[in-house]
């Protein structure tokens, strides 16, 4: 199965007239505002892959898209990867904007998580993406004013925020609370608990002032409300088997991946070799992401929030598909997504070729690929 946004009766003509896009165009969506084109590393020199001047990449800048955060540095594997191709960046607030640079042809690649890949997928009738490799599991929590909330029985009657409309941790907290028996228009976000749409970067300030009683957020988001006086309600991790879920994944265009294979090879070899020396040398791993949090974000993170960030998420190359299957399912209970067929959302060829020649085992589509 999977899923698409289901549009209100009043947003119905809207849609009709943005039919290439993949979710409704918010006020923190590329469609409205355009992310910042960090430029990205300079090209390392040498032959340029596939004969490619420039490859466009996005990420965000969360601790949960370690994977780009390190891999991407000027020294990094991606680039060394790329040879004489340079890569292109920008950085998005949450996954629907990112889907909808995708399609925009903004960006020909790009670290997303699974709810606004899928729906990017099954909104274009699977024909604009693939999911091409993993890249992290867990780093989500619901974070909240122990003040005015001290368990879940105290939800109802506030006011939670997520990063927008649609994107993985606004589909988990809305799965979450139908589950526990509350009423919630997925569209506006108002019921019996208001759900607030709101860029990550807000967040931490409206918590610091009253004007949100918790937030559903990824990593560092989740430690920066902890370190302001909140308390981690709930750890994701708590809802999945094992504490495995994926959170973030590399997806790419498929006009771009049948033109430029090899270029996609080589961004995917460089994610498998970051993340290799990501778990091999954490702490240095660490301080590359906090120097590239600072260069994104204009701060770099206290270390007590990097810790507690890091320590939160697993990097991995698994795209941990099966996981995406229940994720989906989620936003269809939750009345966010309609149901439609996820068959062909993975294309695990090119990193499974990878995977074995660095010695690793293959990685499985759940009866998901191509």
């Amino acid at each position: 199965m999977s899923a698409r946004i289901s549009a209100h009766p009043r947003t119905l003509g809207a849609l009709a007239a943005l039919v290439t896009l993949p979710l409704l165009v918010t006020a923190c969506g590329y469609g409205s505002k355009a992310p910042e084109d960090k430029g990205g590393p300079a090209a390392v020199g040498g032959k340029k892959v596939d004969g490619l001047d420039k490859v466009k990449v996005g990420y965000f800048g969360n601790v949960t898209h370690a994977t780009p955060l390190a891999g991407l540095r000027k020294d990094g594997e991606i680039p060394k990867e790329l040879g004489g191709t340079k890569v292109s960046t920008q950085v998005f607030n949450a996954g629907p904007a990112a889907i909808e640079a995708l399609n925009a042809k903004a960006v020909d690649m790009s670290w997303v998580g699974p709810s606004p890949s899928v729906n990017g997928y099954t909104k274009s009738g699977g024909k604009n993406l693939k999911i091409i490799a993993g890249a992290t599991s867990g780093g989500a929590s619901l974070v909240v004013d122990p003040d005015k909330i001290k368990s879940v029985a105290d939800l109802k009657g506030k006011q939670i925020a997520t990063p927008q409309l649609g994107n993985t941790q606004d589909v988990a907290l809305l799965n979450y609370l139908k589950e526990k028996g509350h009423k919630i228009d997925p569209e506006t976000g108002k019921g019996d608990v208001s759900v607030l749409r709101q860029d990550n970067k807000e967040i931490p300030t409206t918590f610091r002032q009253g004007g949100i009683d918790g937030a559903w957020v990824p990593e560092p988001t989740a430690s920066d409300l902890v370190a302001k006086g909140g308390k981690t309600l709930l750890n994701e991790k708590k809802l999945w088997k094992d504490g495995k879920f994926v959170t973030t994944n590399l997806v790419v265009r498929q006009d771009f991946l049948k033109k430029h294979p090899d270029v996609v090879e080589a961004v995917v070899r460089g994610s498998v070799r970051t993340n290799a020396w990501i778990n091999d040398h954490p702490d240095e791993a660490k301080k590359h992401i906090n120097t590239a949090l600072e260069r994104d974000a204009g701060k770099p993170l206290p270390q007590p929030v990097l810790d507690s960030a890091f320590k939160d998420i697993e990097v991995t190359d698994d795209p941990l598909a099966a996981t995406l299957k229940r994720e989906a399912e989620h936003g269809v209970k939750a009345g966010l997504l309609e149901e439609a067929e996820l068959k062909g959302i993975y294309d695990l060829s090119i990193l499974n070729r990878v995977l074995k020649g660095e010695g690793k085992p293959a990685v499985d589509e759940a009866g998901l690929g191509s």
